[in-house]
């Protein structure tokens, strides 16, 4: 059963494969594409998985996870058509980094939790040819920047570089907030941004230690507040006015109803 299940997987992949070459020979479209003209189609499906994962919509998820893999097999097709590498070879290399980074699994070393997992593997990157020289130079420079914060902050723990303590950081916070209201008082605009990024990083660094993803939480906010102000907005369509044209109060009492109706739903 297992062996089938394997072989139907296999089939579906070398279909993709052979649909692909088919695109790349006969579409005008598909023909004229290149690495950077996919650049920015890559990263907007990437975050249309991520919006899918965030609702856990699995049909969705399984919609976009085809769409990156489409952008996969382009890159890797494109790839071999300059003869620099084919999507075997991009196997290859990415089953020989798995294996090399999982001595626990597919070696003599032994790693029983998922911390010291990503201990090894922070030192078997650094000694990886072609790997990263330092610790955080495997930080993407495009990313984010509290996705980048939290990354580098995770690495830097993963060399010991972290608090004894977690509780610890909150006087970290609580300094840096302090810093911030200085600035604010000293209104030196250079300054209070630079002690703004200060008292993010040190939030992002808490999140962190009480195991919060920050980008997750700040997305959930988002989320919640978007659903409050639509309510807000259809609430003003219905009695035929602007928001503009109304007051704060008025403003604050249906935001707060959008809230209690929000608790009441569960």
């Amino acid at each position: 059963m297992e062996d089938r299940v394997r072989e139907e997987k296999m089939q579906a992949f070398g279909r993709l494969l052979d649909v692909m070459d088919e695109l790349r020979e006969k579409c005008p479209w598909d023909r004229k594409q290149t690495n950077e003209s996919l650049r920015s189609n890559t990263i907007e499906e990437t975050y249309e998985l991520c919006e899918a994962l965030i609702r856990d919509d699995n049909e969705e998820i399984k919609k976009e996870l085809g769409d990156l893999l489409l952008h996969i097999v382009f890159y890797a097709k494109i790839g071999e058509e300059k003869g620099t590498f084919d999507i075997k070879a991009v196997c290859d290399t990415l089953c020989d980094k798995l294996i090399y980074r999982h001595p626990h699994v597919f070696g003599d070393d032994h790693a029983d939790t998922a911390s010291k997992v990503e201990q090894s593997w922070e030192q078997l990157k650094l000694k990886e040819k072609g790997g990263n020289k330092t610790v955080l130079e495997g930080v993407p420079v495009s990313l984010p920047s509290i996705v980048k914060a939290h990354r580098i902050q995770d690495k830097a723990r993963n060399v010991g570089f972290d608090w004894e303590e977690r509780e610890q950081v909150w006087e970290k916070v609580r300094e840096e907030f302090q810093e911030l209201e200085s600035e604010i008082n000293r209104m030196d605009t250079d300054q209070m941004e630079a002690e703004f990024g200060d008292l993010f990083f040190s939030l992002i660094n808490a999140a962190r230690l009480y195991k919060i993803n920050p980008d997750n939480a700040l997305e959930r906010t988002n989320q919640k507040f978007i659903r409050r102000f639509n309510y807000l907005e259809a609430y003003a369509v219905r009695t035929g006015r602007s928001l503009k044209e109304m007051d704060l109060k008025e403003m604050d009492d249906k935001w707060n109803e959008a809230k209690d109706r929000e608790n009441t739903l569960g």
